[in-house]
């Protein structure tokens, strides 16, 4: 085989390889970017305001920091969803029964009402009950879509750096290529491999 005839396949490919890398760092920043977006205008549209101080008196330094530095702001990044979700609600929550021990305590007590109707200890047991039940629920679904949140925007961050090293792989392949035809201008015709 010509060496001339290889060096236009090897460049010719890397030329393909080149373009393939920059539409990928094109897409992969279209996601970062989408989802930063996303993420940012969904939770500002919620207006959930972060508290200086989470409650939690055992904090370790980073929480009680990141409380301290974010607070009174409005939620807007991943990270801050995570931190309002785990450590602000999970802290809460953590005084409080699973979901599904609330509701076996409330169906407990709807049960021993229906046995006495008209028992008023029994009706303010299933009142709190059925609130406990309610604070559990709110607290651990707003957990959980704050969560999805943060994992949608560490997805975005991932797909940022992504994007940056997929540019710096196409931007190394077009020198590649430049090389590659300098190269083949070079290399006598004759000449095999």
């Amino acid at each position: 085989m010509k060496r001339n005839t290889f060096d236009k396949i090897v460049t010719f490919v890397g030329f393909g390889l080149a373009v393939f890398l920059l539409i990928g760092a094109g897409l992969l920043n279209w996601g970062a970017t989408f989802a930063s977006g996303t993420v940012a205008s969904q939770l500002k549209a919620q207006e959930i305001t972060i508290p200086i101080d989470n409650g939690d008196p055992n904090a370790d330094a980073a929480t009680v920091a990141f409380f301290k530095e974010n607070g009174k702001s409005v939620m807007s990044t991943g990270k801050q969803a995570q931190m309002y979700a785990d450590h602000y609600i999970g802290f809460h929550l953590s005084g409080m029964p699973k979901y599904s021990s609330a509701t076996g305590l409330a169906r407990a007590a709807a049960g021993a009402l229906a046995m006495d109707p008209t028992n008023p200890d029994l009706q303010a047991a299933l009142d709190k009950a059925n609130a406990t039940v309610e604070s559990v629920f709110k607290g651990e679904s707003l957990r959980g879509m704050l969560l999805n949140a943060y994992a949608f925007g560490t997805i975005g961050e991932i797909a940022a750096i992504a994007a940056k090293v997929t540019f710096g792989g196409a931007v190394v392949m077009f020198l590649f290529v430049i090389a590659g035809i300098r190269n083949i201008r070079r290399t006598p015709l004759d000449a095999t491999i």
